[in-house]
């Protein structure tokens, strides 16, 4: 049934966040809860959500770190996405760019940053754009106009000098390309490990913290006061050991500060989460994460962070459709959803099984 279309599709069955069961009918690329005649019936029972969200991914990357070598590559990964129920990604920085799939009705909803800004040789290999301080406000502005809404901005990596991770930049100058961000129209994601970096990060007004292994409390007090974005990628953290393994020797003070923070980071998470930080889902696919595995996130923030499973819910699905703009399962939203055959509220592992998907009115399986 895969890439089949209807001039109406009906859907029917228990209506995620409200709880209530409800007929939807899906006209193009929109919902209507007016019944339309003749609409072919694709769900008659189960749990309807608005699809799940990575929203922090690299359609760009290949497993393995480097730059997809093609368009088709990346969509070809999206798909990956898309067939576990992912129907909204923020790519957050790409070593190629793929405008031609914002609209592609093949694969999920699409927010993306251009690539990474970095600073000079202290970043993955081709992955980013490396830049002094002083041209950092400029590429940030360049790097705006290549994206659809969003930078990525590299906020700290190892420093070979020191043998630890460092700020990418002088602080102001990071608060300065914050600035001419928001300036450009585009909203900032920053990848930050560190506690310093993203202690001066948040308070320079960035719109996510992505990982954020770093945080204190008085940053996730600040967070919370602004509403800014945490997206914790706890696949990501997780193999924070492996890196600490093959730093030691050269680097042993860096290899026990990734260890640390590591082991800290489900405490960070619990944390921001009583505070009242927007929390969202985001697995880190690409490069050394392989695509698909939101639901697996989700898992993750629930076991280890110990977040409830309806505020996970919110993080991967419907919170962070609206968090990217993308509307939900309401009257004229977006025609994507996911039936589930038991309640996710009761056992998220039920997201590991997705028993319909629909993306922009279309039925995938």
């Amino acid at each position: 049934m895969a890439g089949a279309s209807a001039p109406a599709l009906h859907v029917r069955g228990t209506l995620l966040p409200s709880g209530e069961r409800r007929d939807l009918w899906l006209v193009g690329d929109h919902i209507t809860f007016t019944p339309v005649a003749g609409a072919l019936t694709v769900a008659d029972e189960g749990y309807i959500l608005p699809g799940l969200v990575d929203a922090h991914c690299h359609l760009g990357i290949r497993y393995g770190g480097r730059p997809a070598e093609s368009v088709d590559e990346a969509r070809s990964v999206a798909v990956v996405d898309r067939d576990a129920g992912i129907l909204a990604i923020r790519d957050a920085g790409s070593p190629i760019p793929y405008p031609d799939l914002d609209d592609d009705p093949g694969v999920p909803r699409l927010v993306r940053a251009g690539r990474h800004v970095a600073p000079p040789k202290r970043y993955l290999r081709d992955l980013g754009v490396e830049v002094g301080e002083a041209d950092l406000p400029g590429e940030i502005t360049r790097q705006a106009a290549l994206g659809n809404g969003w930078v990525k901005l590299v906020g700290d990596w190892i420093d070979r000098g020191t043998g630890d991770l460092a700020p990418g930049w002088d602080v102001a100058a990071m608060a300065g390309a914050v600035a001419a961000a928001h300036a450009a129209g585009a909203r900032v994601a920053v990848h930050t490990f560190a506690e310093e970096s993203v202690a001066a990060l948040v308070r320079a007004g960035v719109d996510s913290v992505e990982h954020g292994t770093g945080l204190a409390e008085p940053d996730i007090d600040e967070m919370a006061r602004r509403g800014t974005a945490l997206v914790p990628t706890m696949i990501n953290i997780a193999t924070f050991g492996e890196i600490a393994q093959q730093a030691e020797e050269k680097f042993p003070g860096y290899a026990r500060h990734m260890l640390a923070l590591r082991d800290r980071f489900p405490a960070v998470v619990r944390a921001a989460h009583e505070a009242g930080v927007p929390i969202y889902v985001g697995s880190d696919a690409g490069g050394g994460i392989h695509h698909g595995l939101a639901a697996e996130e989700m898992l993750l923030l629930h076991r280890e962070a110990g977040m409830p499973a309806e505020a996970v819910l919110h993080a991967g699905s419907w919170g962070a459709r609206a968090w990217l703009g993308f509307p939900g399962l309401v009257e004229g939203g977006l025609a994507d959803l996911v039936v589930y055959a038991e309640d996710p509220r009761i056992d998220l592992t039920t997201l590991l099984r997705p028993r319909r998907i629909v993306l922009r009115g279309r039925v995938i399986r």
